[in-house]
């Protein structure tokens, strides 16, 4: 592993790559034992981070790059989180408009130009939901097929900046794979925890995912429950 002020690189495999995100995850999940750490100060950030993470069982080309498409996606809007669709909020509008009127006609200069600004809001938030459903609606069939082979496949948010490359020579695959904490208090505790991986665990314990469902059925049991922290398993062996 290169460490450096842009963050922490692995060059080699796909293992090598899913290792990598594993022990970064591990050591934020680690430094969370005092109350700002990574899962503490930033829940949702984390969250989404361990979900994006490239992972043992998943491909580039598909899972990568549709989970990169996701979380690069256009945001909702006000008016998409409010729940409404564009078509609601013109209606709206023109009930405020009518409103508007109605003051004027009652001479409340004041109350027209409130419900008139309303009006006007609502228009715009109607605007701007349509406008963000159009973009989305092509977006990640855009950026699938183009963005991602110009550019890097890549995650970011107020925990973590990560980018990963790939890069065949002589039929060889080869991935470059560099995560930043930007916290950097945190990221200072994030490289001293990765220091002392290096240090104690001789060998990392990959998480893959287990299809338990086939032998449970061969074999007459239910399937014992998955752990949901995800965690990876360091051993000494």
């Amino acid at each position: 592993m290169e460490e450096s002020i842009s963050g922490f690189k692995i060059r080699g495999t796909w293992g090598d790559v899913v290792e990598h995100g594993e022990r970064i995850t591990r050591a934020l999940r680690d430094v969370d034992a005092n109350e700002s750490g990574a899962a503490a100060s930033y829940p949702d950030a984390f969250t989404e981070w361990d979900e994006w993470r490239p992972k043992s069982h998943e491909r580039i080309e598909e899972d990568v790059s549709e989970k990169t498409a996701d979380q690069a996606s256009v945001k909702e809007g006000k008016g998409e989180q409010a729940g409404k669709e564009p078509d609601e909020d013109i209606r709206t509008a023109g009930e405020k408009l009518s409103e508007s009127y109605e003051k004027l006609d009652e001479d409340d200069t004041g109350g027209a130009v409130d419900k008139w600004g309303e009006s006007i809001e609502y228009v715009a938030r109607a605007a701007d939901s349509a406008g963000r459903k159009a973009l989305r609606s092509v977006e990640n069939t855009v950026y699938q097929r183009v963005m991602t082979q110009l550019a890097p496949y890549y995650f970011d948010n107020e925990l973590v900046s990560a980018n990963l490359q790939r890069s065949t020579r002589n039929g060889e695959e080869t991935f470059v794979f560099e995560v930043n904490v930007n916290d950097d208090d945190l990221k200072e505790e994030v490289s001293s925890r990765l220091a002392e991986y290096e240090d104690e665990v001789d060998r990392w314990h990959v998480d893959t995912e287990k299809d338990t469902e086939v032998v449970a059925a061969a074999e007459g049991v239910e399937p014992p429950e998955e752990e949901t922290d995800g965690r990876s398993k360091p051993s000494k062996n």
